[in-house]
């Protein structure tokens, strides 16, 4: 993995799994370009990182490897395009493409779901993840081999989430996109992934929904960041070379009947 380039989206906050996953690449010596869009976390409960993404980016300074960073909103289209052409600029290539990053309104049931918080779930979470991968094979070197690319989806198509649905409907998009855009690009040597990383301990839910998902969970804790970042360092490595277009639940036994 030495020497190889990766973009990691999604990258604000020292608690997140974006921040474990650049971290992880960092020390195995892949120069890594973070993206973060930290209007999002303002809006929301757990709000910007403490330390701003000045102090996020020092943070993973401290496990090597060459790190840059761009302030960059999914919302508008020509965004995942710009995102490549940076890392290319300052690196010269991309070898990896994980598109951790994600958008999400909190509640929204069918009775109150929006088309604004359709349109913009559509356009950060899903049609991010295609320009992504399209502007990532545009500059890719066929020759230089282990090309990846690693997108998110959200156990949506495990159980539903009538509760969350512009977020549900555009994860499931990512679900669904994974195995096309996988025989896109595998004659390429490009092999692209989804992970569902299960309940994640990101600080995100409250004490009551924490207390609930913590009783489905047979090791009776919720996931980590580290969890999730241990299998995406391995769908990006050499290793992982005969796996594509698949969708992996990583949730530790995870038992909704129980919640």
């Amino acid at each position: 993995m030495v020497g190889r380039v990766a973009i990691v989206t999604g990258v604000s906050r020292r608690a997140g799994i974006g921040f474990a996953i650049a971290r992880d690449l960092l020390a195995a010596g892949m120069t890594v370009l973070i993206q973060s869009w930290t209007t999002h976390d303002a809006a929301r409960p757990w709000g910007r990182d403490a330390v701003g993404m000045p102090g996020v980016i020092e943070a993973l300074r401290q496990f090597g490897g060459r790190l840059a960073h761009v302030e960059a909103d999914f919302a508008l289209s020509g965004t995942p395009a710009t995102v490549v052409e940076e890392a290319v600029e300052l690196f010269g290539h991309v070898d990896v493409v994980v598109a951790n990053h994600a958008t999400s309104s909190g509640t929204q049931t069918l009775g109150d779901v929006t088309v604004e918080e359709l349109d913009l779930s559509w356009a950060v979470n899903a049609r991010a993840c295609v320009l992504l991968a399209q502007a990532f094979a545009a500059q890719h070197d066929d020759r230089r081999g282990g090309g990846r690319v690693v997108l998110f989806t959200s156990g949506q198509h495990l159980a539903p989430m009538a509760r969350e649905i512009p977020y549900a409907v555009s994860k499931g998009a990512i679900h669904q996109m994974t195995l096309t855009l996988a025989d896109a690009l595998i004659d390429r040597g490009i092999t692209v992934n989804a992970v569902n990383p299960g309940p994640t301990d990101t600080g995100w839910a409250d004490p009551e929904l924490f207390g609930q998902v913590r009783h489905a969970l047979p090791a009776g804790r919720w996931g980590s960041p580290d969890d999730v970042s241990r299998l995406v360092t391995w769908l990006v490595s050499d290793e992982s070379a005969w796996i594509t277009g698949q969708v992996l639940n990583s949730e530790g036994g995870f038992r909704r009947w129980k919640m």
